[in-house]
């Protein structure tokens, strides 16, 4: 792998076990903290990535024109910051469900930021032939933090209380920024752009008129914001109705992404013999199979095992399809589009999530946790008929297919 991949490839892993050793932080806050209900809770996340999300939106054309390096640096000590006046608040006794709103908005946007600059800053690093392995590294990682954040933070928050891991993620934004400044490699400052292209629209457009990434941009919205927007109802069913610990729900969660990291480790060994076309296909209708399961959760060992099987499938499938399809995306796009290309996807992503989770909180409060949860699973079942049917034509996913295979 070149120069320099060394130090995104800390920075991503120390940010993102932070970010999982805080897993469902603010739900369990809320719930535990400060005794807030299905719908408080998801209100709370919905308006954290809306909101986010529209601030984000002018940000994206920024981010483009712009050196990588330092966006990232400042999106990580923007979300240190943030996240630390939450610990503060909790030990002086002033924090409120509004404050925990006001950081939820500040870190999504930054979080989708960080995250257009980011896929720029690695297009521009990494030969093209390498991408899905860095790729891949990258989702194996995230798979790793996963499997040993929840569980750890689970502990900490039985032991110590809701806000310490909270303080962890803040420290790892930190940590993060430190590590980014370590990539020695000269990042060359891109063109201005003309005054008619340097909007996010040129992102829309682009995802929406591409015959190739439209189909697995809208399946891909749909299944992230059907599968997001019922978690703070699994959340409050698991910890409040079903009285699971905190540390047994972390490891109800954690354990099974163990089949993330497998099903990242196999993209390139399935991407090789079937080809990306088919392996975008297959994993992305088994990925939507399994949500309608979690309604059916009972109490005590066998609603945990019901979990972590139904968490083992969807995970190992979404092991295999995220970093082909990241890989898939940064290879069709243009280099001067990546920032507004993957800030678009992001916000869209996050609006349509935010708006799915209040919505839920919404049928929650007419058909019930289980209910509401059961709704999301069964709509998943119908997102596969999203995904592109036809093998691409696109010269340049051709061109990818042959370099994945040397």
């Amino acid at each position: 792998m070149v120069r320099g991949f060394g130090g995104l490839w800390a920075a991503y892993a120390i940010s993102t076990l932070g970010t999982w050793l805080a897993f469902d932080a603010f739900p369990l806050i809320a719930i535990l903290a400060l005794d807030a209900g299905p719908v408080q809770v998801s209100l709370l996340a919905a308006a954290g990535l809306a909101v986010g999300a529209v601030v984000a939106v002018p940000l994206g054309p920024w981010v483009e024109f712009r050196r990588k390096r330092p966006v990232m640096i400042a999106m990580d000590v923007i979300r240190f910051t943030v996240l630390l006046t939450v610990p503060v608040a909790y030990a002086l006794g002033l924090l409120t469900l509004a404050q925990l709103i006001v950081v939820s908005v500040v870190t999504a946007a930054a979080d989708i930021t960080f995250t257009a600059a980011a896929g720029a800053f690695l297009k521009w690093l990494v030969p093209r032939d390498q991408l899905l392995t860095a790729n891949a590294r990258f989702e194996s990682t995230m798979w790793v933090a996963t499997v040993v954040g929840p569980p750890a933070g689970g502990a900490a928050v039985g032991l110590f209380g809701p806000v310490l891991t909270v303080t962890a993620n803040a420290v790892s934004f930190l940590l993060s920024a430190v590590a980014l400044r370590g990539i020695g490699r000269g990042e060359p400052v891109p063109a201005p752009p003309a005054p008619a292209t340097g909007k996010i629209r040129e992102g829309w457009r682009f995802l929406l008129t591409h015959p190739r990434l439209r189909p697995l941009f809208l399946n891909t919205i749909l299944v992230n914001a059907l599968i997001m927007a019922p978690a703070p109802l699994v959340a409050v069913l698991m910890l409040k109705t079903l009285a699971f610990p905190p540390w047994q729900y972390g490891l109800a969660f954690a354990v099974p992404c163990l089949g993330g990291l497998l099903g990242s480790r196999l993209a390139r060994r399935l991407v090789a013999r079937h080809g990306h076309h088919r392996v975008l296909v297959v994993a992305g209708t088994l990925r939507a199979c399994w949500g309608i399961g979690l309604a059916f959760l009972v109490p005590g060992p066998a609603g945990l095992a019901l979990v972590m099987v139904i968490e083992f499938g969807l995970i190992t499938s979404a092991g295999v399809y995220n970093p082909v399809l990241a890989t898939e995306r940064l290879t069709l796009t243009p280099p001067d589009r990546v920032a507004r290309v993957l800030t678009a996807w992001s916000v869209t992503s996050k609006a349509t999530t935010a708006a799915c989770t209040a919505l839920w909180g919404l049928v929650a409060a007419v058909a019930g946790v289980r209910g509401a949860i059961a709704i999301a699973g069964v709509l998943l079942l119908a997102t596969p008929l999203l995904l592109p049917r036809r093998r691409p034509r696109d010269p340049a996913a051709e061109v990818y297919r042959a370099e994945i295979l040397q």
